[in-house]
């Protein structure tokens, strides 16, 4: 049965609720990625503009223009590792990141794989 590649540093990001693609940054000098790599702003970079009514500045702005979708600037906010992992394969002492993994925003976003580099 054919392994699961691992995600590398600099994989292709998607966002449910972001309007642009992300890459994910790993610590310098390490390649391969793990369920650890999920801090925002860090590994998770911003997705250009948040399409979330739960994303406080996209409220406000869609308030102010009358209840009309208004996006605003995406500033992940994770506070969980990614999901599922492989614990089969350990990076820097965590479970290796594998494309299937998917990683939960506070906002409702749901940030996947889309390419794993």
């Amino acid at each position: 049965m054919p392994s699961t590649p691992s995600v590398k540093s600099g994989a292709t990001l998607a966002c449910s609720f972001g309007m642009t693609l992300s890459n994910l940054q790993v610590i310098p000098g390490t390649r391969d990625a793990n369920v650890r790599d999920s801090a925002p702003m860090v590994n998770v970079r911003p997705f250009g503009m948040c399409r979330s009514m739960a994303n406080p500045q996209v409220a406000a702005a869609s308030a102010a223009a009358m209840g009309a979708m208004i996006p605003a600037a995406c500033i992940p906010v994770c506070g969980a590792p990614w999901v599922p992992g492989d614990p089969m394969r350990m990076v820097q002492g965590a479970p290796a990141l594998t494309p299937p993994s998917k990683l939960m925003c506070a906002y409702g976003g749901v940030i996947t794989i889309i390419k794993p580099q």
